[in-house]
């Protein structure tokens, strides 16, 4: 089971990341067109379980979920599927059931490990990489597509700018391999979502992404939220985990999708449950 994984900030990989943006306006646009997918419907009611299902509150019309789980009938349903790493140690889809080969390794052959959630970093570094990776990555897409899902969440699009990475990927990698799995779902009939990355959004269009879903956008810190608007207009969903940062996020709640949950986002009626909306 998937649970929220929210933005760990980086000085170096951030500030990189925001350095080589503007670069990457060149790329070429998505093979695949977005034109006949159904983009979430504006401003709707959202609920984010990607920690585990449940019966949606009154007045959700749009749901993230975990691609194991099953859409919820009669709403619009986005699939979460971990793209840019693996499930954390010891869980089905961890490190152990992948080709070692397709894991990012340190100086010293060892795997590099995202501390924060136990994951390995998939080595998304060659063409023939990204494309083993990504037809491991498309087995879940389909899994979305043939259970009913409208759209994809496709998480750790920012795993580039962690300082475990140390830079061996690029946003030049991870906008490359994010048009290969964008163009497979659309092909498949889903839209898909940019998750968080802001310094990404101005190139949304050439990556085949069609929506945010930002976490943490109106946290005082960073406030991003408008950031997602300038790219994406009205088409964006915002999740926040703190009082101060659903203030900020708020502001825009006239416009677009805004959710305040708990940081496990576990289901409704678990300890520590937490949903608020504007």
């Amino acid at each position: 089971m998937s649970l929220n994984r929210s933005r760990i900030r980086t000085t170096v990989g951030t500030a990189a990341a925001c350095a080589s943006a503007a670069a990457a306006g060149v790329l070429a646009p998505a093979p695949a067109s977005a034109a006949s997918v159904a983009l979430p419907p504006v401003h709707a009611g959202f609920d984010y379980q990607i920690g585990g299902a449940y019966t949606p509150p009154s007045g959700v019309g749009v749901v993230s979920r975990d691609h194991s789980a099953s859409p919820a009938p009669g709403l619009y349903n986005i699939c979460y599927v971990n793209a840019f790493q693996t499930q954390r140690i010891g869980d089905p889809g961890g490190p152990d059931d992948w080709d070692r080969d397709l894991l990012l390794k340190d100086g010293n052959g060892e795997v590099v490990i995202d501390p924060d959630w136990d994951e390995a970093i998939l080595d998304i570094t060659t063409d023939a990489k990204r494309q083993s990776i990504a037809h491991k990555i498309e087995a879940q897409i389909d899994e979305c597509a043939a259970k009913g899902f409208n759209a994809l969440e496709l998480d750790n699009f920012d795993t580039y700018t962690r300082d475990v990475v140390k830079g061996a990927i690029t946003d030049s990698h991870a906008q490359t391999y994010m048009r290969i799995l964008s163009s497979y779902g659309h092909g498949k009939g889903l839209a898909v979502g940019q998750k968080n990355t802001v310094e990404l959004a101005p190139n949304h269009a050439a990556n085949g992404l069609d929506f945010a879903i930002a976490e943490e956008c109106g946290d005082p810190e960073w406030n991003e939220c408008s950031q997602y608007l300038s790219a994406f207009g009205d088409h964006a969903i915002f999740i926040e985990y703190t009082a101060a940062g659903m203030a900020n996020a708020c502001r825009y709640g006239d416009r677009v999708s805004v959710v305040q949950r708990d940081r496990d986002v576990v289901p409704e009626g678990h300890g520590g449950y937490l949903r608020k909306t504007c």
